[in-house]
């Protein structure tokens, strides 16, 4: 058995105005964001995590540094960075930009999947470069409880991907910022999902 606690990085201040951010653009944590990731660190820290993953971005890093500085091993891997969104990276959210991406999402939901903008990536494009990267995580039968932050986009990939599901659901995973997906592997080499867009952690900060 194995289990994934795979989770979406912490806000942004590109988030906060809804602009893209993708593979290509390293933004940091807003005051949000670092909030939200000692929201999580908090309900999270007495999980016994033999091994963190993370994309080669540096919010990824910075929503699960408390639990890296813990002294938990950590590896970076590009293949976990998020879909390269090309020409409307770093763009501000606008009536153009919501139809153009409103067009793409239709491209996608209709399995076409090597549809992208200019410069981007398709999701199979980025399916290429991220089953390396589960091969990797896999073959690490000692690891056996393994905390994974990553984005929004590649999660929904992800999660399709994991769990035998065509692209073209990927829509039905919500990603808020810091939100959970836990999945187990059994030894049939099948991933079953456990926890569904779990926030419980950002429910229980703004209690406090």
């Amino acid at each position: 058995m194995k289990e994934l606690y795979i989770i979406r990085h912490g806000e942004t201040d590109l988030n906060k105005q809804g602009i893209i951010q993708g593979r290509g653009i390293n933004s940091d944590l807003n005051e949000t964001g670092r909030l939200q990731a000692a929201a999580f660190f908090n309900q999270y820290k007495s999980i016994p995590f033999d091994k963190i993953y993370t994309s080669s971005l540096k919010r990824t890093h910075q929503t699960v540094k408390q639990f890296i500085d813990m002294g938990i091993p950590w590896q970076q891997l590009s293949g976990l960075d998020e879909l390269g969104w090309g020409e409307w990276e770093g763009k501000p959210s606008t009536p153009e930009s919501i139809v153009v991406f409103k067009k793409i999402a239709e491209e996608w939901q209709s399995a076409n999947y090597d549809a992208k903008f200019a410069g981007g990536e398709s999701p199979n494009e980025v399916l290429l470069r991220l089953k390396p990267a589960i091969e990797e995580i896999k073959s690490h039968p000692e690891e056996k409880c393994i905390l994974m932050c990553i984005h929004g986009r590649l999660m929904r990939i992800l999660l399709c991907y994991l769990l035998n599901k065509p692209l073209a659901e990927m829509a039905d995973f919500p990603h808020q910022n810091t939100t959970l997906y836990r999945l187990e592997l059994s030894e049939n080499g099948q991933f079953t999902l456990v926890d569904f867009n779990n926030t419980e952690h950002l429910i229980s900060q703004i209690r406090e």
